[in-house]
């Protein structure tokens, strides 16, 4: 009797585990997503594609969407906001429509109209870095208000209670929401520091050469200053180079922001011309793009019913905690494709 019992049993277990190796062998999920992924077509039309950060998010994301079946393109305005206009009007026209336009604003409102009309077309519209007044169905980049406290609080520890504590600033511009943002998160911050005041604040316009003479012209007018903080890594070589030219290297502090890429901020630092770069991660931006272009795909969920802010890590890399990786390199990355 036990002898048929042990058998019996056998023969159940037996047959559990091959109506369970039947359910594995039948997993709806690889033809869902692939019905799902098949065709699609993403756009990526930043502000120009002649930096590291455009070509950081390319890079990552041409690698992944080939490998799901879909396409990914590019537009390249080279920093013309009317030639990014231009290019997201003929997007909407185009026939087949992408599925995805990702938009990189050159401000808060000059796309804004035409990526609602992309969104009405049927298009799911993300914004890359930069926010901008339009519900986009996900916004990717760092918290920018954060980003200038961030910067504030480097500023207050490279220069120290003993220091002159004065700060000087090189905006980018007047209209450009990241520009905004970190100031107001930068004057939020230092209000929390007596004595603390920011000297100067001239503008770059995002340009290398703008940002050399403004700084140049600020440390001959205020020349105790003992920190800068240039809201780009794209023009703050400009500010480097006007301390460096002036012999204040030793004096001034200078941060700047960016995405982590070696030759832009790890190597700045190491050589001396930035103090410190607040860095967000175009890795993790990217990755995020793609799971949410995956999400998206698979539900039932039309372009501009829903809207989400994922915000990347934020990390602070200076000459006391730079290591190996704490960089990207661009040309690293090139050389794998």
């Amino acid at each position: 009797m036990k002898i048929l019992t042990s058998t019996m049993g056998a023969v159940a277990l037996a047959a559990t585990c091959l109506t369970a190796s039947g359910a594995a062998a039948q997993d709806p999920g690889p033809a869902a997503y692939a019905n799902a992924m098949e065709g699609k077509r993403i756009v990526m039309i930043p502000m120009a594609m002649g930096f590291d950060l455009a070509q950081g998010w390319a890079g990552y994301l041409s690698q992944e969407i080939p490998n799901f079946g879909g396409t990914f393109e590019t537009r390249d305005p080279n920093w013309s906001v009317e030639a990014g206009a231009q290019a997201i009007t003929e997007a909407i026209a185009a026939d087949p429509k992408p599925d995805v336009l990702i938009v990189m604003p050159p401000d808060l409102n000059s796309y804004s109209k035409l990526m609602r009309r992309a969104q009405k077309a049927g298009i799911y519209v993300f914004l890359i870095d930069n926010p901008a007044n339009f519900k986009a169905d996900a916004f990717f980049g760092g918290d920018w208000t954060d980003m200038g406290r961030i910067e504030a609080r480097e500023a207050v520890r490279a220069c120290g209670e003993d220091s002159s504590k004065q700060i000087g600033l090189v905006q980018g511009d007047q209209t450009n929401a990241t520009s905004l943002f970190q100031y107001a998160g930068i004057v939020e911050e230092i209000a929390k520091h007596p004595g603390f005041e920011i000297v100067a604040k001239p503008d770059s316009n995002w340009d290398a050469t703008t940002s050399r003479n403004v700084t140049t012209t600020m440390l001959q007018q205020n020349p105790d200053i003992c920190a800068i903080i240039d809201f780009w890594d794209g023009d703050a070589i400009g500010a480097a180079a006007a301390i460096r030219e002036l012999g204040m290297s030793d004096k001034v502090h200078l941060i700047a922001n960016g995405g982590g890429e070696q030759t832009a901020d790890c190597d700045m630092i190491n050589s001396g011309g930035y103090g410190a770069v607040v860095s967000t991660s175009v890795r993790r931006e990217s990755y995020d793009m793609l799971a949410m272009m995956k999400y998206l795909f698979q539900n039932d969920i039309k372009p501009g019913e829903t809207s989400a802010y994922i915000y990347t890590e934020t990390e602070t890399i200076n000459s006391e905690n730079i290591t190996s990786a704490s960089c990207w390199s661009l040309k690293e990355f090139a050389s794998a494709n």
